[in-house]
């Protein structure tokens, strides 16, 4: 194979460097005995040279090859025991992509050389594996960061303003009809006029992308090939998944990213830092593994042939390790200094804080983003939980950081639903969730409301379904939670009957209503808006099909009033600016007129004592909030039947003006003075300010 002299080269920065007149190359392994880089043409098929790296500093093995340029394809064969037993699972005949590679080229193809043992062996993974599989696997691209962002201006809202729009970047546009074919479900489909119009008219401030890192798309799990369509099984932490770029380069993100900025909406990303798409002992070799395995994942104290896993998905990845955490944090680097993302959300983020298997606020991965001087600009959101001991953790992370608040979803759906018993535990929601995030400095938006998210119903099968139908996962209905706190309104599925489909679009209405008229951060699932049905499964993680896509030329009149209903409940919270508060409700008097920032009602217009709280048969509530400007009044009403509602007796002069029914069936005139009674529809909430 023709060669160019090899130079030492310098461990820093680690990956693949073109510095104008070669490439450098860094790779981290404590283990290893020899590295051999293997560089191939454009195709990634045919190898051209391979160099051995006789240079190691530090734990770090580098080389320097001069007159390569950007768009090099390459990857690593990584030398030294194959033990187990022991931790170390090396084995040569496997190429490995970089970890800090920001481009891959090639497919990666289901074969038994992927593995690093024989799968035909009884042995399982205790044998070893001489197949080659450099065929079957992708390789790093080197790549040279030109892109102008001269013209990109971040829009950096407040946490306070953010409202979240959670969407699959494929999914969003794979049907979309004006978007062209060659770019539905891509990058540059979601850049499309027609998608920035939406979501600029829709009123959101940032859209939050499921994993767009490198993942496994087709899998084998037990005996069937399924497509991964969520993403969670990143082997790259760097490089993007390639069949979301159209011109499979990556200025399309980056364009992508610009225009949304230009729009005023942030980008958010979705990360799998938890674990890999190698997965267990069973898993394939494909970069981490075969790189180093005894620093890259945790490794069970009893038998290292085994993993330690609070994920779930076979082996948490080991952030204890300073050059992993280190990989963990160059990745948000790029990504938010590069790729000009602005805020991230953490999958199982506790299992990242974990020291010796237990959940630690005082970890390195916390402290390590909290002194960074880049990323302490970025907008952090953790998934605060996993399945190892003591994984529930909402509420625990660092002031600066927001919380997903499932807490928060439950009840609503829960009181939304007619459940007895939940007013309490709904009012501490709505008010921000001060029990779980009031502390060591937070501030209320640390609560990330919401009813919906890509793992369960969608808000239509919420009120479509009483159970889960899960049969085209191919998992007999047993995969996905049985916990949906959801109604069907009485009939399961679809129906013609006027009663049930108003009852359906009520509570739709009322839940959003409730998301957005809380305090806290409010997270939307794309298409919710658009009553988008996955056709009642709750664990759609494998459908990359009309299950979940988002439908648009069979979008009808109810979804379209009820995308235009959501853009109404957007435009109300960010005018009246009592929402985006930053400081929890303290229910003491705000100024002179002896006001409280938060007061709950009951029907007949006087405050609720503890007696009513505990009522377990009350469905209603009613909450005022005052800010020293503005002075709101809302009423949530889960009751079947409308609702005699006296409104608080301020001042006589003054007048309740309605800003929002979401039944659109309030039948009192528009403006009603103090002290007065109102009917208030059922499954309904109204939302009146003063009118001076």
């Amino acid at each position: 194979m023709p060669k160019e002299k090899a130079q030492e080269g310098y461990p820093y920065p680690l990956g693949s460097t073109y510095d104008g007149k070669g490439v450098n190359f860094a790779l981290f392994s404590i283990n290893a005995q020899k590295v051999e880089l293997c560089l191939f043409d454009e195709t990634g098929i045919n190898e051209t040279a391979r160099y051995e790296i006789t240079e190691s500093d530090n734990n770090i093995w580098h080389i320097y090859i001069p007159n390569l340029k950007p768009e090099q394809v390459y990857g690593y064969r990584v030398y030294g025991p194959y033990k187990p037993e022991e931790g170390h699972r090396f084995n040569p005949n496997k190429l490995l992509i970089d970890p800090y590679g920001k481009k891959l080229v090639g497919k990666l193809i289901w074969h038994k050389a992927l593995f690093g043992y024989d799968v035909d062996s009884p042995e399982r993974d205790m044998s070893f594996s001489t197949l080659d599989s450099a065929p079957y696997v992708p390789k790093s691209v080197v790549v040279a960061d030109d892109y102008d962002w001269s013209d990109d201006v971040r829009p950096n809202h407040k946490f306070e303003e953010t409202i979240v729009y959670e969407t699959h970047l494929r999914g969003y546009t794979k049907l979309h009809p004006k978007v062209a074919d060659s770019k539905r479900g891509r990058f540059a489909g979601f850049a499309s006029k027609s998608v920035l119009r939406y979501l600029k008219w829709l009123g959101i401030t940032a859209v939050e992308f499921l994993p767009i890192h490198a993942f496994f798309g087709n899998r084998h799990k037990k005996g069937f090939i399924k497509d991964n369509y969520w993403g969670y099984e990143s082997f790259s932490f760097f490089a993007p998944e390639q069949r979301y770029s159209a011109s499979h380069k990556l200025s399309e993100i980056k364009d992508t990213i610009k225009a949304l900025h230009k729009q005023g909406i942030e980008v958010f990303l979705d990360v799998v830092y938890n674990h890999t798409g190698e997965g267990n002992q069973l898993g394939p070799t494909i970069c981490y593994r075969g790189i180093d395995n005894a620093s890259y994942y945790c490794l069970s104290k009893e038998n290292k042939r085994y993993y330690y896993d609070s994920t779930g998905c076979g082996a948490s990845f080991n952030l204890q390790n300073p050059y992993v955490l280190k990989l963990v944090m160059d990745s948000l680097r790029y990504w938010y200094e590069e790729m000009h993302v602005d805020g991230f959300r953490f999958d199982l983020a506790t299992t990242l804080c974990r020291v010796n298997t237990e959940f630690k606020q005082e970890c390195g991965f916390l402290y390590a983003m909290k002194q960074d001087p880049v990323l302490n600009k970025a907008k952090l959101i953790a998934e605060p939980w996993d399945i190892g001991y003591g994984g529930y953790q909402v509420g625990a992370f660092m002031s600066g950081w927001a919380e997903w608040n499932d807490k928060f979803r439950d009840v609503a759906r829960r009181f939304w639903k007619g459940d007895e018993g939940q007013v309490a535990a709904l009012a501490s929601r709505v008010a921000g969730s001060s029990d779980a995030f009031n502390h060591t400095g937070r501030n209320i938006w640390s609560s990330v409301n919401f009813i919906t998210a890509h793992d369960g119903f969608s808000l239509r099968d919420l009120v479509r379904y009483n159970h889960k139908h899960n049969l085209a996962n191919n998992e007999n209905n047993r995969d996905g939670s049985d916990s949906n706190w959801s109604w069907n309104s009485g009939v399961e599925g679809e129906t013609d009957d006027a009663l049930i489909i108003d009852n359906r679009v009520n509570r739709m209405k009322a839940m959003l209503s409730t998301l957005l008229l809380s305090f806290g951060t409010p997270m939307i699932l794309a298409g919710d808006e658009l009553c988008h049905t996955n056709m009642g499964n709750n664990n759609p993680y494998c459908q990359d099909n009309a299950i979940t896509w988002i439908n648009w030329e069979g979008i009808n009149r109810i979804d379209r009033e009820m995308a235009k209903f959501v853009r109404r409940v957007i435009k109300i919270r960010k005018k009246l600016g009592i929402f985006d508060r930053k400081k929890f409700f303290v229910g003491a008097p705000v100024d002179d007129k002896n006001i409280k920032d938060i007061t709950w009602y009951t029907e007949s217009g006087h405050e609720m004592t503890t007696a009513e709280w505990q009522d377990s048969k009350r469905k209603s509530l009613a909450y005022s909030v005052y800010n020293g400007k503005k002075y709101v009044f809302c009423i949530l009403n889960a009751q079947s039947k409308d609702v005699s509602w006296q409104l608080p007796n301020i001042d006589k002069k003054m007048c309740w003006k309605l800003l929002l029914d979401s039944s659109d069936k309030f039948l009192t005139k528009v403006n009603t003075c103090s002290n007065q009674k109102v009917s208030v529809p059922a499954w309904s909430v109204l939302l009146f300010e003063i009118d001076k």
